[in-house]
């Protein structure tokens, strides 16, 4: 069958924001080397390969330039918003398999909700660390520990207590390296509440592990977020709003739902738009 690549931009208005993703349909005749090479020559932070699956109604493999990762949030977001207006589905609830499980997809009109996995807490990771991964160092919000979240990729969550310190970080991407491979994490999620207006967050990440430096829109580091939130916030939000890449100039807003049952969270959704870039 035909190889057809499409660029689209995820969890933005245009295709100046948000964090553009390639979409590779049709890729059942494709092997993981070829899957690296398309990915590397599209240069994204990932790409999004859809084939045929047995257990779901379609299989997505997500490969960086350097190496497949079990899960991308804007790279599903782009591939489901890319099949809607392909007319290839309409709206309406589907699943795809992936290498972190088989996950439910809802398909609006305007947006797309991918399913995450439920989350897990991990390490709690030490000041003294997290401070050999900026230039200068950090003191982050009281009461609120720097914590590996997953609810798909592991991902540390770190918060800090303004806008100005948010933006002014100077990452050591080196130093981010060994500390995501001592502890098998992705990279580093740093947000603020302090100060911020319509939305839960404003936030950063940087996972040059995975060959990304620092990336505009991050879907699943922001599922994490939301139950990181729930948990040490003390509440029951059913829906938030992240908003990321500022920083970058690729303003970007990432929405989250999530379910409760007596307090506990039992599903989570993470969704938005995708906006397809002209080559």
């Amino acid at each position: 069958m035909k190889i057809t690549t499409y660029r689209l931009s995820s969890f933005s208005q245009t295709v100046e924001g948000g964090n553009p993703a390639g979409v590779v349909l049709n890729a059942d005749s494709l092997d993981e080397k070829s899957m690296l090479e398309i990915s590397s020559k599209i240069g994204y932070s990932e790409t999004a390969f859809v084939s045929q699956s047995k257990v779901a109604d379609y299989k997505v493999r997500f490969f960086t330039p350097v190496k497949e990762v079990d899960l991308c949030g804007h790279a599903t977001i782009a591939t489901f918003n890319l099949l809607r207006d392909l007319h290839i589905l309409s709206c309406g609830e589907y699943t795809q398999e992936t290498k972190a499980g088989v996950l439910k997809i809802i398909v609006n009109d305007n947006d797309v909700f991918m399913e995450q996995n439920k989350p897990v807490f991990f390490d709690i990771i030490s000041l003294e660390e997290i401070n050999k991964c900026f230039e200068s160092d950090l003191t982050n919000i009281d009461n609120q520990p720097i914590q590996i979240v997953s609810t798909g990729m592991r991902d540390i969550m770190l918060p800090v207590k303004n806008l100005g310190i948010l933006n002014k970080l100077q990452p050591k991407f080196d130093e981010i390296i060994m500390l995501s491979n001592k502890y098998d994490v992705s990279g580093i999620h740093v947000f603020t509440q302090e100060g911020i207006t319509n939305a839960n967050a404003v936030c950063r990440n940087f996972a040059p592990r995975d060959g990304i430096n620092e990336e505009a829109a991050t879907g699943t580091s922001n599922g994490a977020l939301a139950c990181y939130l729930s948990r040490y916030s003390n509440d029951t939000n059913i829906r938030y709003l992240f908003k990321q890449g500022y920083s970058m100039n690729k303003p970007s807003e990432i929405k989250v739902e999530l379910g409760y049952n007596n307090q506990n969270i039992y599903k989570v959704y993470v969704g938005g738009n995708a906006v397809r870039i002209e080559d």
